[in-house]
């Protein structure tokens, strides 16, 4: 078996976990905020046999997308010397972990 974790942004977190559990896949969802801009984002926990690992990555692709999105610079260098005005930077998609999970129980 394995545990996924997948860190979604939070404009795509009801269209992933829709399609998650439309697929007949069960997921637990943890608020979580990200480093980078501090933005948040769902982590989901999933347990599945070995071989279903393929079909949640694609249920997730599918429902996640990246977009760009304009940022001031000091959210992404810290304090800036200087002011260059925003900046593009891509957000959204997901960040997948996946781990071995030597038991898994439902009571």
């Amino acid at each position: 078996m394995k545990l996924m974790f997948a860190v979604v942004n939070k404009d795509d977190n009801h269209a992933v976990s829709s399609a998650i559990t439309k697929a007949g896949f069960r997921a637990t969802k943890l608020s979580s905020t990200g480093g980078f801009l501090s933005a948040g984002s769902t982590t989901f926990m999933i347990a599945c046999e070995d071989d279903r690992v393929d079909d949640i990555i694609e249920v997730i692709r599918k429902h996640s997308r990246q977009r760009k999105q304009i940022v001031p610079t000091e959210m992404t260098l810290g304090t800036p010397l200087y002011d260059n005005g925003p900046v593009e930077v891509s957000v959204g998609g997901a960040t997948i972990f996946i781990t071995n999970l030597e038991r898994f129980e439902r009571v």
